[in-house]
């Protein structure tokens, strides 16, 4: 119970100040509909509070939380973020603690429902033979497909480990293929005809800062693997299971991949619940596999599911609701799984989620550490595969801190509002002892781990 307690429930002095147009709105509508009116009040500050014990609820972006506080009043005040939890937001440091976890429990479910990946460091394509000294599997992988046909060689997709919005992924299926993105990542050298280049240079105005910027970007295409430096590779995985885009222009009949954007509440230390209703994004483009499509931007468009790669005339129909996917799926999946396949697929997601998050908490404990008195949102992507006999099999590709809950839409801006009335309901109201009395909470927030990390 908070510090400053009664017989009635405390007053709750809440910070909101997201910093997002489309999330704001919806954080003060779940407070209002979840909360009495008159057990909280909106302040601007902690200086607007009566004093820095008083019960107080921060609702910030991650950088403006002042962590000292959260720390100092454990019993009193809220963030809606832990400090540290690089375990599972960056990509090399996840498969990290998904490798960790499976060593220690072999028959772990992310041993199949994570593929697994191969880390390395590299600032310069020069260096990358040095890099990949110890990526046996890639190399292993490279071997078998010695001599063989782009379609008969594993595809392998690389990844950034701390990049964000899709930035820097790439196809390979051979070292050939992945020394060419580095190459094409590298900036070009000014030993050639440099004489010419300084003549050229003294005939025009010295560039400002931002147009150097600016034109790195369009050359390089906005990526340059120093500043990536941290890269994960994992097999590519096809085929993925295909639907119809939630609208589909006339003509367009092509069945194109997709991912589920799950959201995830993590409450304390530590409470998981899943957020039932989901999000689909589809591809841009209709799906084909990738040896028939070109590595660049244009051929990544059948493939690369974020839709902050779309342009906007293209993210238009790309995002639906997972439960308003069709019932029946393509006749290349198995039967069994073909009437109920969403519940499956929901059962998978459940299951992988509450032990992914158990394996940081327990398996990496100095990069992921819950506090008791914070929560937080994260948006996990989920890629469905099609095994060879048929099954559909759910894959875990990344978790993301603080979401961009902007990509559902405003035609979908309801689901968004009923995670934050759910966050509410599990975070804010326990914690504060706070709530509309008779109120039923919402069945959609669904428990998937329970633990006591023993921290106070």
């Amino acid at each position: 119970m908070p510090e400053e307690s009664s017989k009635s429930s405390p007053r709750l002095y809440a910070i909101i100040n997201y910093e997002d147009p489309y999330v704001q709105p919806l954080i003060l509508s779940a407070l209002e509909k979840c909360l009495p009116s008159s057990s909280y009040q909106l302040v601007s500050s902690v200086d607007d509070c009566p004093s820095r014990t008083s019960p107080i609820l921060r609702f910030l972006q991650y950088e403006s939380i002042d962590f000292t506080q959260i720390l100092s009043h454990p019993s009193t005040s809220l963030a809606n973020a832990y400090i540290i939890r690089k375990a599972l937001i960056r990509k090399h440091y996840l498969s990290t603690t998904i490798a960790n976890w499976i060593t220690k429990y072999p028959d772990s479910l992310l041993k199949t429902h994570v593929k697994p990946s191969v880390s390395f460091e590299v600032d310069y394509a020069e260096f990358l033979d040095d890099a990949l000294v110890e990526a046996w599997e890639l190399k292993e992988s490279w071997e078998r497909g010695a001599g063989k046909g782009s379609d008969e060689r594993e595809w392998w997709i690389l990844k950034p480990g701390m990049s964000e919005r899709g930035q820097g992924i790439r196809l390979f299926s051979s070292e050939e293929e992945l020394t060419a993105i580095f190459e094409e990542w590298d900036p070009e050298s000014d030993n050639d005809d440099e004489d010419d280049e300084a003549d050229a240079r003294s005939d025009r105005p010295e560039p400002s800062h931002e147009d150097e910027i600016e034109e790195s970007k369009k050359e390089q295409n906005g990526i340059i693997t120093s500043q990536l430096r941290h890269f994960v590779v994992q097999p590519y995985i096809h085929p993925p299971l295909l639907l119809p885009p939630p609208t589909s222009s006339p003509g367009d009949e092509g069945l194109r991949k997709f991912h589920i954007r799950t959201y995830i509440l993590t409450v304390g230390a530590l409470k998981v619940y899943v957020y039932r209703d989901m999000l689909a994004l589809f591809a841009a483009q209709p799906y084909i596999p990738p040896w028939e499509s070109e590595n660049d931007e244009a051929g990544l468009k059948a493939h690369l599911t974020n839709t902050c790669l779309q342009d906007s005339n293209e993210r238009d129909g790309s995002v639906g609701l997972f439960w308003s996917l069709p019932d029946a799926v393509p006749s290349t999946t198995s039967s069994s799984q073909s009437s109920k396949w969403k519940d499956a697929i929901f059962d998978q997601i459940c299951k992988v989620t509450g032990e992914v998050f158990e394996a940081a908490a327990r398996g990496m404990s100095i990069h992921f550490q819950p506090l008791p008195n914070s929560f937080e949102i994260f948006g996990l992507d989920f890629m469905v595969g099609v095994e060879d006999g048929g099954d559909l099999r759910t894959y875990l590709l990344e978790v993301n801190a603080f979401p961009d809950f902007k990509q559902t839409g405003d035609d979908l801006k309801g689901l968004v509002g009923g995670l934050f009335e759910g966050v509410v309901e599990e975070a804010i109201m326990p914690f504060f002892g706070v709530g509309k009395e008779g109120r039923k909470q919402s069945e959609r927030m669904v428990k998937v781990l329970d633990v006591d990390l023993g921290r106070r």
